[in-house]
């Protein structure tokens, strides 16, 4: 995953603009962010200042087009990690960022979290919304969350027409070219060019899924069920 976070503009800051750092980041048993900065860097001086700021969250993409990918903005305070706290912070973030370890102990070095207080999602051309910090912290992770590239470019690759026939009768919507821009448990995005422009458009499987080979089976099964009603 590709990550940014941008602050939002500190008092007393430079008029030059907003800053806005790339930064990797953990994540708690509440998918609460974890940064390790260094007090040197200026975005830990406008942290200091103004602890609100904002970490924008992007899927790689695999439909050829940046705008078809999922993205994510979580809002909220970026905050020093009490001490009492600090080695299961350091635990979670080592385990991500295993070379983190050589400079995990420098004294200009700590470890921030973000409170989120809001979400908002991007799953692809023309689908978006809010989630609330509450169904954000109860979220669990989606079963397809690795392998959701793989399944994108396998099927704009070798079933386009697959995805015009799934458009025309379970989104009802007629289109000469069709790619998915985003699949989860539950079904997936595509971008249509129609004769009206481009749509987009969300799709429900069948049932709820849990990996790749019940994805494949679902889809395989919901091109038949098309097949029939054409």
């Amino acid at each position: 995953m590709d990550f940014v976070l941008a602050q939002d503009f500190a008092v007393g800051f430079h008029s030059r603009g907003m800053p806005v750092a790339v930064m990797p980041y953990g994540l708690d048993e509440h998918g609460r962010p974890i940064f390790l900065i260094s007090t040197m860097a200026m975005h830990t001086h406008n942290l200091q200042t103004d602890s609100r700021a904002s970490l924008l969250v992007t899927q790689p993409d695999a439909s050829g087009d940046p705008l078809g990918a999922s993205r994510v903005t979580l809002i909220g305070n970026v905050l020093t990690i009490p001490e009492p706290e600090v080695p299961e912070a350091s635990k979670l973030y080592l385990a991500r960022y295993a070379n983190s370890q050589y400079w995990v102990d420098f004294e200009d070095f700590s470890f921030y979290r973000m409170d989120v207080v809001d979400v908002y999602y991007v799953g692809g051309f023309g689908v978006m919304g809010w989630v609330s910090d509450s169904d954000y912290e109860h979220a669990q992770p989606d079963p397809l969350v690795d392998a959701t590239g793989e399944i994108i470019q396998h099927m704009n690759a070798d079933h386009k027409d697959a995805l015009i026939l799934l458009a025309r009768v379970f989104a009802h919507i007629e289109s000469q070219e069709a790619t998915m821009t985003a699949v989860d448990r539950l079904g997936f995005h595509v971008r249509l060019k129609t004769q009206d422009g481009m749509q987009g458009a969300r799709i429900a499987f069948l049932r709820e899924v849990s990996n790749p080979a019940e994805t494949r089976k679902v889809l395989v099964e919901m091109v038949q069920q098309a097949r029939s009603e054409v």
